[in-house]
């Protein structure tokens, strides 16, 4: 099955249903701003508890250098998803798995994601409200002629859309947060189980490598 990340993570009980479903990877978010905000102490207490083959992700919008590295080391993170406004000079500040969010309005600037040294980008739906979590979709024709890291596809994925995502862009691994929520931090026990069926179902024809292997 291709790899699959459930992001917006604030509750072992959330975390554990991600997983016994399928979820290769986990996403926590450290952005106060959001509305799925977890505090690190109360993120340790759940990955501690965690099995060892989960790729953990923390997620960061616009923050500190200093105080991603604390929280990356105080978490033992897998990956450091950067999810702001931050340029490749910034990016380059971490020697870890790097995810760079960039969100996807009506063009795409190829030129300028080359200036980025990073592990994966996850292509995401921009919004001049949010910095994630829209439930909204971008026009994936617009990665159709992308070249670089693998990519990560995310923005407004559920149960209805994910054949039909997966078809047009054929991402290396997908990102689901709003899709499988009952409301924005929980998520939903029969949404998540039904976008893992219809996740498994259509990954089962090709083969794709496995991008959260920890």
């Amino acid at each position: 099955m291709m790899s699959a990340k459930v992001c917006g993570i604030t509750n072992y009980k959330d975390a554990l249903l991600s997983i016994e479903n399928g979820a290769k990877a986990l996403g926590f978010i450290f952005f106060p701003g959001s509305k799925r905000f977890i505090h690190e102490n109360h993120a340790k207490k759940i990955i501690d508890d965690l099995p060892s083959s989960i790729f953990k992700v923390g997620v960061f919008v616009n923050q500190p250098k200093d105080q991603i590295n604390e929280i990356n080391s105080f978490l033992n993170l897998n990956a450091i998803q950067l999810h702001g406004d931050e340029d490749a000079k910034f990016c380059s500040n971490f020697d870890c798995f790097l995810i760079k969010a960039i969100r996807v309005a009506n063009i795409m600037n190829f030129k300028l994601l080359k200036s980025y040294n990073v592990d994966a980008f996850l292509f995401d739906t921009f919004s001049k409200y949010s910095y994630g979590g829209t439930g909204k979709v971008f026009d994936w024709k617009l990665l159709n002629n992308f070249s670089g890291p693998p990519i990560i596809l995310s923005g407004g994925l559920n149960s209805y859309n994910i054949q039909k995502a997966i078809n047009c862009v054929k991402p290396q691994a997908v990102d689901v947060n709003s899709g499988i929520e009952l409301y924005p931090g929980k998520k939903d026990k029969k949404k998540v189980e039904l976008f893992f069926s219809k996740l498994k179902n259509i990954t089962e024809e090709y083969y794709v490598q496995d991008l959260f292997n920890v």
